[in-house]
């Protein structure tokens, strides 16, 4: 999704060309976004385009930039996903969080401080580590769910082009109808001009919420899991491995017969098969979703879900989903 890093901002300031050159950086260029679904043949998901851990930091980076102008909040941005696992939050069902996915956040700090180059290059700038390694002290760039940051808007947008909800001009008129306004607390936060906008985002964001909870991508992310788990059993990775790409992750799972089956069989993914009763032959797996949603601001007339009584309809209909039905796939 580099082809957004232009709508964000014009061009990419040499601070963060420097920044994101860093080796830290550069590991998350074989980090994907979609969890390896994409590894899948779900039509969901068959025929994304590429799109990794590193075309979202560095487009949040530039959003903070477009909106702040601080260095230091957007380099925070930039950093935000630095020690994301390979496979991202496959690795929360494998420490099973995935209902929080919180448990892959933490160690920013550590990473940093390891990374000779990244400490150069903060010592340049006249900035500390804690100056950079948590962007939750920047509320432009990260806030309280529902709100809208600069992470959130990033992601959604990226998922909005890639699953085909809505073009390049659809993507524009949402970026440029941002500002930077106050929420219910007087905190900074990315807001729209214009009611009908924020309205028309706050949809096209539901629509994506919805894949991150469909039944593929739940049963994708727990059997993907538990093919790591038998792995890390089996002496075929480390934990220290998920901490390098998915190239070289997925290598060491081929090179392994067992694990190399499994992983043939879950690329070989096309079809979701729903019960409501566990059935007594094959593999059924039960998954629980973490929903998440925006709700962004309009100026001057508060969040949507407080007038857009549609959008508050799809969205009471997305929080009572029931995931309660047992899932295999062929």
């Amino acid at each position: 999704m580099t082809e957004l890093w232009a709508l964000y901002h014009k061009e990419i300031p040499p601070f963060l060309r420097e920044f994101a050159s860093t080796p830290p950086m550069l590991r998350l260029k074989r980090v994907g976004m979609n969890c390896g679904c994409e590894y899948t043949r779900f039509p969901l998901f068959r025929g994304l385009a590429p799109y990794s851990r590193y075309d979202h930091s560095l487009g949040v980076a530039l959003i903070v930039w477009h909106f702040t102008g601080i260095v230091e909040q957007s380099l925070a941005g930039l950093f935000h996903d630095v020690t994301t696992p390979v496979f991202a939050h496959v690795v929360d069902f494998l420490n099973g969080d995935h209902l929080r996915q919180e448990s892959t956040e933490a160690g920013v700090a550590e990473c940093l401080t390891a990374s000779a180059e990244v400490c150069a290059l903060l010592e340049k700038y006249g900035l500390t580590v804690e100056d950079v390694s948590d962007y939750h002290r920047y509320p432009v760039a990260d806030n309280d769910a529902p709100a809208l940051s600069a992470d959130r808007l990033e992601y959604t947008m990226g998922n909005l082009l890639n699953y085909g909800f809505v073009d390049a001009a659809q993507l524009r008129g949402f970026y440029q109808d941002l500002t930077v306004g106050q929420d219910e607390y007087g905190k900074a936060e990315l807001a729209f001009r214009t009611p009908e906008t924020a309205s028309s985002f706050a949809r096209m964001a539901l629509r994506t919420a919805k894949v991150y909870v469909a039944d593929e991508d739940r049963f994708a992310m727990e059997v993907l899991a538990g093919l790591l788990r038998q792995a890390l059993e089996r002496g075929v990775l480390t934990r220290g491995d998920l901490m390098t790409t998915e190239t070289k992750v997925i290598e060491k799972l081929r090179g392994d017969t067992a694990c190399a089956a499994a992983w043939e069989r879950f690329c070989g993914f096309s079809r979701m098969v729903r019960s409501a009763e566990r059935p007594q032959e094959g593999q059924w797996l039960r998954v629980d979703a973490k929903r998440r949603w925006i709700d962004p601001l309009a100026q001057g007339k508060g969040r949507v879900s407080r007038w857009d009584n549609v959008f508050c309809e799809e969205l009471r209909a997305f929080r009572e989903m029931d995931f309660s039905c047992w899932l295999s796939a062929e």
